[in-house]
């Protein structure tokens, strides 16, 4: 193959990196071609800072810190949808086997599992006797709902200073414990007032969950790998929704035990083990590509250096404005924000209500708690399907829209067909648009590229997504069951989220479009930390 002629400084070429990955397999010698070009020495400062830059913390030796390369042959390689040929080599695939069992995503699964299942804790409460014990009407149940997202809000500055200041594991861990602690304190509320501050703590706590998690993945996986791994937080809100109606109903039945009622015992078992493993966390979520648990050896850094080519994710203490001031310049950028405030309307909804519409279909309290089950099932249905066919097909955001109609369908059967079954089913159907939603945030994992910009998008996306929960339950004041004109405000708001997104598919295929269509031969270091505008060699995946 030929070499390229070398620059004027002195350089050096990636000879040792090619020795590395001939032992890695066919989908690192397939980029050999960009990896044999020569490229410019850095001094040792700067060999630091970019290091520094890529992997915090990092104990692993070498004697040089290769940059990674992106350039048009790299881009080339994509088709017109982002789509990627590429073969894992034994040694990647296990690597991800250790990511997916052992090292990153038990412990995100966890954490889900548990965040979910305690924001739902008050669905359990509302058919355990909270609002007997507390005196609260339908009206104020319906402001907790809210109020937890109003707490969820107000922290999202603080998340993203924070997101980008300290390590990822150790954030985590302290905030799981605060709001396991604050759960297990809701156990002693008595009226609305101090529900509701409780309600607002712990929102506050939680807000930080989902895109720490969004980042870890984003960092860690390629981007066809992260739609399996962010369905699979979501798959575990819908175990938590199936289990959680178990162990609901298994805790209902020790209403009087210690004098106290149902929920307050809810409230205690599910705030003392979230404490625990905010413990767990703290010590052992890996958060990092480079750390000593990850990468070993030099043959594990060449497969990151691949993989960090394919996610473009580069973790970066330095908060860009310049990044944050493109990304409100883009429209997709408000597509996705309020795609994500339409959709979580519903979600607001159902999370705390649920229950309470299924027992107004003529079921007992307990046997509501029962029938949340099957929402679970259903959620995780969904999901798999939208995994699945993303995964083999593609097309991202049109597949989320087809789920936000089947959703719509849904709503619309548990409103106008007066038998009980079928508004069961209705019911069951609306849940297919938390799969909706995990395709969006595939998207924005997969396609916004920057460290500083993708932290503003998440939690922008995430501020809007708290409204839309906020929002929600308030839609529902002043009705009673099936909560009609609730449900029409629903129907129209999926309406809008899937013009929403189909504006910001259509405008990354044109992108890619023109992308393709350009001949640059610009060359980028990853490592820089460029946006996906400022990095023409990025093809989106759509």
């Amino acid at each position: 193959m030929a070499q390229q002629e070398p620059h004027v400084e002195e350089t050096v070429t990636y000879e040792t990196v090619i020795t590395t990955t001939e032992v890695v397999g066919s989908d690192i010698v397939k980029t050999e071609e960009y990896q044999t070009q020569a490229k410019t020495e850095i001094s040792t400062k700067e060999k630091l800072e970019a290091d520094e830059a890529f992997t915090e913390g990092s104990s692993v030796d070498s004697q040089t810190d290769s940059k990674i390369i992106m350039n048009e042959a790299i881009r080339d390689e994509y088709d017109a949808t982002g789509h990627h040929d590429y073969i894992q080599s034994a040694d990647e695939k296990a690597l991800v086997r250790r990511l997916d069992y052992f090292l990153v995503m038990p412990c995100i699964c966890v954490l889900n599992f548990l965040q979910y299942f305690d924001k739902s804790a008050l669905s359990y409460a509302a058919v355990l006797g909270i609002k007997k014990d507390a005196n609260i009407s339908a009206d104020q149940f319906a402001w907790l709902g809210s109020i937890f997202y109003l707490g969820y809000l107000v922290y999202q500055g603080p998340n993203a200073y924070l997101l980008q200041r300290v390590p990822i594991g150790r954030y985590l861990g302290v905030i799981i414990i605060l709001w396991g602690f604050v759960l297990a304190m809701t156990e002693m509320g008595e009226n609305f007032s101090q529900l509701a501050a409780l309600r607002f703590l712990l929102g506050f706590f939680e807000a930080g969950v989902y895109s720490s998690c969004l980042m870890i993945i984003s960092t860690l996986y390629r981007r066809r790998e992260q739609t399996a791994r962010i369905g699979l937080i979501y798959i575990c809100n819908g175990v938590a929704m199936a289990v959680g109606g178990l162990i609901g109903y298994g805790i209902g039945h020790m209403d009087g035990q210690g004098g106290k009622s149902g929920w307050r015992w809810i409230m205690i078992i599910l705030g003392s083990v979230t404490v625990a493993f905010g413990f767990f966390c703290f010590f052992f979520l890996i958060d990092n590509p480079k750390s000593k648990l990850i990468c070993r050896d030099e043959k594990t850094r060449a497969i990151l250096a691949e993989r960090t080519l394919d996610n473009a994710v580069v973790r970066n203490k330095t908060i860009k404005v310049a990044h944050m001031i493109e990304a409100v310049k883009e429209l997709r950028f408000w597509c996705f924000v309020f795609a994500a405030l339409l959709i979580n309307m519903q979600n607001g909804a159902l999370s705390t209500y649920s229950s309470l519409i299924t027992n107004s279909l003529g079921f007992s309290s307990l046997d509501a708690i029962l029938l949340t089950i099957p929402n679970g099932v259903v959620d995780v249905i969904y999901i798999l399907i939208a995994i699945f066919v993303n995964q083999r097909y593609g097309h991202t955001l049109p597949l989320a829209c087809v789920l936000m109609a089947w959703s719509t369908i849904g709503l619309i059967l548990l409103i106008t067909i007066p038998v009980a079954k079928v508004k069961l089913l209705g019911l069951y159907s609306t849940w297919s648009y938390a799969s909706a939603f995990v395709l969006l945030l595939t998207s924005l994992a997969n396609n916004v590229a920057g460290y500083t910009k993708k932290v503003f998008y998440s939690s922008v996306l995430l501020v809007f997504y708290t409204i839309g929960n906020f929002l929600g339950p308030i839609s529902l004041l002043n009705q009673t069951a099936p909560y009609v004109p609730g449900m029409v405000v629903f129907i129209c708001a999926n309406v809008a989220s899937i013009v929403l997104l189909l504006i910001a598919h259509f405008s990354m295929a044109r992108e890619n479009r023109r992308r393709l269509e350009s001949k640059s031969d610009v060359k980028v270091n990853v490592n820089d930390d460029l946006t996906d505008k400022e990095n023409p060699n990025i093809i989106y995946r759509i």
